[in-house]
């Protein structure tokens, strides 16, 4: 048997009032679903793991928390972009598929180039550049080995 990685996260849920306003919205994003149960969840395969909906009452049930009133942003989703330009027309993307702006995006303290827009739902996600990190072929994140920059 072999040990899996410890730091990796295989599958992000977000709980949703309306599975079909969020599929339609994901879907205006241009996101395809891969797996689901009608009505019940719907999972996307995106880089190197699954994204998947599911309503906020059966999300709280599978918990074993039946009853729990499952609220948002304490979490903030990102997808990261190879230049400015691709943020800038990911965001307008999101605010044309029904996203709420929260902030347009614009240079930053650590010096790359984000915005913020919410989902139906009110889940926050981040549109950034980060020169500082790489992008491989499949748009997954690089973070820098530290031993190549010390």
């Amino acid at each position: 048997m072999t040990d899996l990685p410890v730091q990796r996260v295989s599958v992000i849920t977000l709980g949703v009032a309306d599975l079909a306003v969020s599929r339609k919205f994901y879907g205006d994003m241009g996101w395809v679903p891969r797996d689901e149960v009608p009505g019940k969840v719907i999972f996307y395969q995106i880089a190197g793991s699954v994204f998947g909906l599911f309503p906020h009452d059966e999300l709280a049930k599978d918990q074993g928390r039946e009853g729990a009133t499952l609220g948002t942003g304490a979490i903030t989703l990102a997808h990261n972009h190879r230049s400015e330009a691709e943020v800038d027309a990911a965001y307008t993307k999101a605010i044309a598929a029904g996203a709420t702006a929260l902030k347009a995006p614009e240079k930053t303290f650590w010096g790359g180039y984000a915005g913020y827009y919410a989902d139906p739902d009110g889940h926050p996600w981040e549109v950034a550049f980060n020169p500082f990190w790489d992008l491989d072929d499949e748009g997954r994140q690089i973070l820098p080995d530290p031993t190549e920059t010390a």
